[in-house]
């Protein structure tokens, strides 16, 4: 019998249960329907320090991520994501980039590129992308000027990428600070899911609701 797919959604914001968070729960709610098995994971849940840029675990040669020196739950949070068939990474847009919450999560990510002191520049240590990913922004401004001139969406692309994932799309919500406790706009909601459908590769659902396996 075939295993379900496991999905696992990594949400970047400050507040549990407003946008990002809802919009994480969708694309979680839309992929369990379609038979994937689904985990979400709150960054400010998580022990995570910041990197101090010692580069110790770029230095070895391996298509395996390096050992961190830094002993917090950041391995076990990538060993997840290793393990899963494809990933939500969810983060409200703030000063035009991504929260510092989400940031520090990114800049761990050096574990996968190999950089020996001497070389210029560092490469990923593997090239193959088994998983997919979707990526979700919420933002003050309209979506359209984020995509423009906005960092956070590039910051994100490259995360997937650097966590072996191909993009199967990204969704940013745009003009969500209109009111203190503003919900996730219907139309945005519809296109959270399809993402989910996307991650799992089967048919867009007309029905909203919640992922379970919160964290």
């Amino acid at each position: 019998m075939q295993q379900p797919k496991k999905i696992v959604g990594v949400v970047g914001s400050y507040r549990k249960g407003h946008i990002i968070d809802s919009a994480v729960d969708e694309v979680l709610s839309a992929a369990a329907e379609s038979g994937a098995s689904v985990r979400k994971i709150y960054l400010l849940d998580k022990h995570i320090e910041f990197c101090d840029n010692c580069r110790s675990c770029t230095q070895d040669r391996g298509d395996r991520r390096g050992a961190c020196v830094i002993r917090d739950d950041m391995a076990a949070l990538l060993e997840s994501l290793e393990g899963a068939d494809g990933f939500v990474l969810g983060s409200p847009i703030n000063f035009f980039s991504v929260t510092a919450l989400t940031k520090r999560f990114v800049e761990r990510l050096v574990c996968y590129a190999w950089w020996p002191w001497g070389a210029r520049v560092p490469r990923l240590r593997s090239g193959k992308r088994p998983r997919k990913a979707a990526l979700l922004l919420s933002c003050a401004m309209p979506a359209f000027m984020a995509r423009l001139f906005g960092g956070a969406p590039r910051v994100l692309k490259t995360a997937a990428t650097v966590l072996g994932a191909r993009s199967v799309g990204l969704l940013i919500i745009g003009q969500v600070a209109q009111q203190e406790n503003q919900k996730l706009p219907a139309r945005a909601r519809v296109k959270a899911r399809r993402l989910g459908c996307k991650l799992v590769g089967g048919k867009a659902s007309a029905r909203s609701g919640t992922s379970s396996g919160g964290e």
